[in-house]
């Protein structure tokens, strides 16, 4: 057993290594292959093309035969430039629709232990020919309820708990390996801490009940928008859910003639909005909204399904991701070239200059553009990417963010193609600034406000004698509670409170109460 379990982590080690490319020694190595190649140029780069593209169908095809969980990992590394070559990422995108359809006799025992032996008493009819959906944690079966509401279920393919906690394990292992194989690439992406903000997301996908408080939760948040839905539980266990049926079709296979204008690129403004609140303000978001998960009918709202894997944002990193959103939306490359290194870290041999320069070029490209031109999620890994090159390194959250950014604006352009992002964007900074600041004056926020200017007051004095010590010896040197790595090792950099930010705020509140009265 050690053997087998020996040689599968061989593997995956084998395998992240052919998905992540250090960006300095791949310059190397291709250097020193133009060295010794003495055939032409364009024969050559004909030669590395189908060298890259050999080694990108290996790659598929071995997490393919890992397993369902490392083909939901590939899907995700799809959207990581900075860590997969642009031949494997390509070749990734087909993961998302090889998923192997197993006959309803194989959940069947799934139901029978989680319902009970009775558990087709639950329902007045089943459709067990053809599933509604088969992924690679779970298939999906129309229902009909009794009293005739049509509804689905959701069935966890048996076992798949147990191998996905053990791959995740086994994946964390192979991430230790390959931060002492290649310490410089880890050094600006933190592998283990970003498989671990991916695991944690994907918590709620192995536990049914953990997917249901998603819906119910986001169900609570999208009321404020009246063309989105969020379907209802009407049943949750570890390894089964039954929810209400979303009416129409997904967006991907959408005949936008069926609707009118007004009302897809109202869908499309709506969910963007609802996303951008998700990011900033309640700092939880669908990490998957890709086109198959939302589902739209004329006259009637659109329903976002599938909340298995959310992403969940602490409120710092929040903050300092709608500074860098801004920038984006002012066409201000250099400042969010400075919020994304304050946000990320900066290693001992990054260089700004370079990024800020890379970033003044490539923002205004992009910054008016509606989605019809623009792929916003690409942008952002684009970003991401010419921060890794440049030694940024970035917040283990990017992982997810990215792929929501990159599955949200495939969905919204199946909708409305027109819309322009950046312009959503700016209409929804007012509310989202008053939000932030109601949460700045919040009684929580200044009771620990409160408390941390007690204990600068308790400390104060002690390190006042501390100064006064140090000034006599000739020596300056202020000492604070909690000391930093300095940026330029590697260390993460402080967070600066933006005044500027807080004080817009504070004018949207009042503008939006004297608008109110």
């Amino acid at each position: 057993m050690a053997s087998v379990v020996g040689d599968r982590l061989r593997v995956v080690v084998k395998v992240l290594g052919s998905l992540v490319s250090d960006e300095v020694g791949q310059v190397t190595r291709e250097r020193r292959r133009a060295k010794r190649d003495d055939r032409a140029p364009a024969e050559a780069e004909e030669a590395a093309a189908g060298a890259d593209q050999r080694r990108a169908k290996a790659v598929r095809h071995a997490l393919e035969s890992l397993g369902p969980f490392y083909v939901k990992l590939g899907q995700i590394l799809s959207t990581r430039p900075d860590m997969v070559p642009e031949a494997v990422r390509a070749e990734l995108q087909n993961l998302h629709d090889q998923v192997d359809v197993q006959p309803f006799s194989v959940f069947e025992p799934v139901l029978a232990r989680d319902l009970g032996p009775d558990w087709k008493l639950r329902f007045d009819d089943i459709d067990t020919l053809a599933p509604l959906g088969a992924a690679s944690l779970a298939q999906v079966y129309r229902v009909v309820l009794p009293g005739g509401r049509a509804a689905v279920v959701k069935i966890q393919r048996p076992g798949i708990r147990e191998s996905v906690f053990a791959d995740m394990a086994m994946m964390r292992r192979a991430s230790r390996v390959l931060a002492k194989v290649a310490p410089r690439f880890n050094e600006v992406i933190d592998v283990e801490a970003m498989l671990g903000a991916v695991f944690d997301a994907m918590e709620p996908e192995l536990d049914f009940t953990g997917e249901a408080r998603n819906m119910d939760e986001a169900r609570a948040h999208v009321r404020r928008y009246r063309t989105l839905s969020v379907p209802r539980v009407v049943h949750a266990t570890p390894r089964v859910l039954v929810q209400s049926l979303a009416p129409g079709v997904s967006v991907r296979h959408l005949d936008r003639g069926l609707f009118t204008d007004s009302e897809r690129i109202e869908i499309g403004r709506d969910l963007l909005r609802f996303m951008y609140r998700g990011y900033f303000v309640d700092r939880v978001f669908h990490a998957d909204p890709h086109a198959g998960n939302v589902f739209a009918a004329p006259g009637g709202p659109a329903t976002l399904i599938d909340w298995g894997m959310v992403g969940r944002l602490d409120r710092r990193t929040s903050l300092q991701l709608l500074p860098l959103f801004m920038t984006l939306a002012q066409n201000d490359g250099h400042g969010l070239a400075q919020h994304w290194a304050e946000m990320g870290r900066i290693t001992a041999w990054s260089d700004m200059p370079a990024f800020a320069a890379d970033m003044a070029a490539f923002v205004p490209k992009v910054s008016h553009l509606s989605l019809e031109d623009l792929n916003f999620g690409v942008s952002l890994t684009t970003v991401l990417q010419k921060a890794s090159r440049r030694g940024i390194g970035s917040p283990p959250a990017v992982s997810l963010l990215g792929k929501s950014f990159a599955n949200l604006d495939g969905s919204v352009r199946c909708l409305a193609p027109e819309i322009t992002l950046p312009e959503v964007f700016k209409g929804e900074v007012p509310g989202i600034l008053r939000s932030l600041t109601r949460e700045l004056f919040s009684g929580a926020q200044i009771a620990r406000t409160t408390m941390e200017l007690m204990l600068a007051a308790v400390a104060g004095p002690e390190q006042m004698r501390s100064v006064l010590a140090d000034l006599s010896n000739r020596q300056l040197a202020l000492q604070v509670h909690e000391p930093r790595t300095p940026a330029a090792k590697g260390g993460q950099r402080p967070v600066r409170p933006s005044v500027g930010m807080f004080a817009l705020g504070a004018l949207a509140l009042m503008a939006g109460r004297r608008g109110a009265r």
